[in-house]
């Protein structure tokens, strides 16, 4: 049971360098209600930090930090994150019959 267990975190692994199934990852992981630094985690350390600090142009501690659950980053650092994947944090309104602001 290890053992596939391993392989299919070593494939995961493998698709998130692919920056498109990172990117949809990281969609998905958002729907799922994963937390932003948890899917970042995942998909940076799969990527290198080393070599994702470079593309998102942050000295790799500070990449490391920022993924970190026990650090709270700005909006600002999420989106320097977020960058890479040409994703960036928004909000949208959740209009509907059970909205408040349902026009």
């Amino acid at each position: 049971m290890a053992r596939r267990s391993r392989d299919w975190n070593e494939g995961l692994a493998q698709d998130l360098r692919d920056p498109e199934f990172a990117r949809d990852f990281l969609l998905a992981a958002m729907d799922e209600g994963v937390s932003i630094q948890t899917a970042l985690g995942k998909v940076i350390r799969a990527m290198g930090v080393k070599e994702f600090a470079e593309q998102a142009e942050m000295a790799s501690p500070n990449v490391l930090r920022a993924i970190n659950p026990r650090h709270n980053p700005t909006q600002a650092t999420l989106n320097r994150l977020l960058k890479p994947f040409r994703l960036r944090l928004s909000l949208s309104r959740l209009d509907g019959p059970g909205s408040r602001h349902a026009t």
